[in-house]
């Protein structure tokens, strides 16, 4: 995709960071249990795919779904695998405190998921392992990590994950992309081969690498894959930062009301889907904090269709939400 005329000025604060990530699965439950008990993230919504009731949507992220904290998911049951590829987020990565990787390499391995050997990037150890359907993740333990608000699991707090570490973007070419999380406010930290590394300045999820990758094959949509990466921003920005993606030849949808946040999205020059989220409402906007993700809930524009849609969805045990 061909980039437009140099991106326009506007009175705009920064991106501090990923807003969620939206993966697809498989099984539900699988990935209830995986992400509640094996990771210790918290249920923090129980909904439904916006664009197609059929399936759920499932949040997790720390004890309220912070920004910064949020995997979600369309799990349809059944699905075939996709291909890890360009064009694509290929890594999700979570932070976790500078001296949780001993306990996490045991934890995943008593577990039995499958996990590397840690390894060391731009100075940071890292722990690359696979969700249950070969989703590419990461643990990056940080020294100074956040305290967070870690939810109550069978994780201790002391090692729980704190949210977002970033994400690395798989792209044939990284030219055009890179150009885009700089109009974003990201900079340019550090390479190591093919792999560049931005920084925002935020505490969550401010790392965005691009590896520059053209024999890789081409992503293909399935379970094991990221459907996008959301990114922060305010509600008072969101319309120019939509402006400022049209300048950069970008194509963003319209203002999109999510319920718990209001979204643009727009396909980026290498082919990643990019959205960008409005901090607020937030989860407790239409349930209490403390019982976040233990019943189905749905936007008032799909509340007619309730009876409907809870016959189609598979039964879902919240015995797991921690």
């Amino acid at each position: 995709m061909a980039m437009g005329s140099p991106a326009i000025t506007v009175d705009m604060r920064d991106i501090p960071g990923i807003h969620h990530v939206t993966a697809i699965g498989s099984d539900p439950g699988e990935n209830l249990a995986f992400y509640t008990e094996t990771l210790g993230l918290r249920l923090v919504k129980r909904s439904v795919n916006q664009d197609d009731a059929s399936v759920y949507h499932l949040f997790y992220g720390d004890h309220s779904g912070s920004p910064g904290t949020s995997m979600t998911f369309f799990p349809y049951p059944g699905a075939r695998d996709g291909q890890v590829g360009t064009g694509q987020v290929s890594t999700t990565q979570f932070l976790i405190p500078g001296d949780a990787v001993e306990y996490w390499v045991d934890r995943l391995d008593d577990a039995d998921v499958d996990v590397d050997e840690p390894r060391e990037r731009f100075g940071e150890t890292v722990l690359p392992f696979e969700d249950p359907d070969g989703l590419p993740l990461e643990l990056v333990a940080v020294e100074d990590a956040p305290a967070g608000d870690p939810p109550d699991s069978p994780v201790p707090e002391e090692y729980a994950i704190r949210g977002f570490y970033g994400v690395t973007l798989a792209l044939s070419d990284i030219d055009a992309t890179a150009r885009v999380l700089e109009t974003m406010g990201y900079e340019q930290t550090d390479s190591e081969g093919n792999r560049v590394r931005y920084e925002s300045d935020g505490d969550l999820g401010y790392v965005v690498e691009l590896l520059a990758d053209p024999d890789q094959p081409q992503s293909r949509p399935g379970a094991g894959t990221i459907h996008h990466v959301a990114f922060r921003v305010t509600s008072d920005d969101q319309a120019d930062w939509r402006e400022e993606l049209q300048s950069l030849g970008l194509r963003p949808t319209q203002i999109i009301d999510r319920k718990w946040f209001d979204s643009v999205y727009t396909r980026t020059p290498g082919g990643v889907l990019f959205e960008y989220a409005t901090e607020g409402p937030g989860y407790t906007v239409d349930e209490d904090l403390e019982t976040l993700g233990e019943q189905l809930v749905l936007p008032e524009w799909l509340e007619d269709r309730r009876e409907e849609i809870e016959q189609e969805l598979p039964p879902l045990s919240v015995e797991t939400n921690n």
